[in-house]
């Protein structure tokens, strides 16, 4: 009697997707009240297909929360909206300009870059809701500080970040317990690179908003670095405004990460769809961050500082 085994090969995605989904749903088993923080992004739009195939045809286990510091593109503000209406799942929205009024956050001049000041008002979310975990989208090929970080990573109850206590994660088990007033932050695509994201959302089919694709834009070339300029707000205002002397060029261009406007640079491309993307991201020899992030050029440690201080 001969006996055939089936045997399935798993891909590289099957298998980075298979353990993002163990890794959530650690989460909600471990944890009281945890929340998905969701920009809008690439990454975190990847973490909702995973929690779609981690908990549907049920609820979340957890809210989604963004939070918004007043300059981030009409675009991706218009398509986190109909992201999560379109899930049915509930979005908390903060914003750094309600922190600015309460006084917790003081700029140093108007047009300072607010991304870092996100995680005051972060931590402010945490505590007015009491989430003891929050899940994210960092990957650990982003940034040498990200790299440094635990899956699971533990925060304490300043809700800050050091580098050197952090739990042992050893064949795959994960510790997401904490005291209350402590906070872990969950990052179930740690393991996934930048090309992996791109091609896990080619085969996923899933929407974007329209910035990720090549577009033209008016920029300017300031420190050797790309600058989008005249950049109009949800409320109508319109931001990075160009110095004197600076001349306006129309560029095709796309954006390989979102963020805050004043600190988020595009880059010149041409690729207009997924495909596209994906070999462009095989050629490039920059990582994202080191060519569109202008506020973590600031330093070498810049960075690990703010994650030291809250931030996501």
């Amino acid at each position: 009697m001969t006996t055939t085994l089936n045997q399935q090969t798993l891909s590289h995605l099957d298998w980075l997707e298979a353990e993002a989904i163990h890794i959530l749903r650690e989460v909600a088993g471990q944890c009281s009240n945890p929340v998905l923080l969701f920009s809008g992004g690439k990454d975190s739009l990847c973490i909702l297909r995973l929690a779609e195939k981690a908990f549907r045809p049920g609820r979340f286990p957890f809210p989604l929360m963004h939070i918004d510091t007043g300059h981030n593109y009409q675009e991706v503000i218009n398509f986190r909206d109909q992201r999560a209406a379109e899930l049915g799942e509930r979005l908390i929205v903060r914003s750094v300009e309600d922190s600015i009024k309460r006084g917790s956050v003081v700029l140093k001049s108007a047009d300072e870059s607010r991304n870092k000041h996100q995680s005051v008002t972060l931590l402010e979310a945490i505590e007015e809701f009491g989430f003891d975990c929050c899940i994210g989208g960092a990957r650990r090929d982003e940034e040498k500080a990200r790299a440094k970080e635990r899956i699971m990573s533990f925060r304490d109850e300043f809700g800050q970040w050091d580098p050197k206590n952090q739990r042992p994660e050893l064949w795959n088990l994960y510790n997401a317990r904490s005291h209350k007033g402590e906070n872990i932050r969950a990052f179930p695509i740690s393991n996934w690179t930048e090309m992996d994201v791109w091609q896990y959302i080619e085969r996923e089919k899933l929407g974007l908003p329209s910035i990720y694709f090549a577009h033209n834009r008016d920029i300017v070339m300031r420190n050797g670095g790309i600058f989008p300029v005249n950049v109009p707000l949800t409320n109508g205002e319109i931001i990075n405004q160009p110095k004197a002397g600076e001349e306006i060029v129309n560029m095709q261009v796309r954006f390989r990460t979102v963020g805050d406007i004043t600190c988020t640079a595009p880059v010149p491309s041409d690729a207009d769809s997924l495909s596209k993307i994906v070999v462009e991201t095989a050629t490039t020899t920059i990582t994202e961050r080191g060519a569109t992030r202008l506020d973590d050029q600031t330093s070498d440690a810049s960075m690990e500082q703010r994650k030291k201080e809250g931030y996501f």
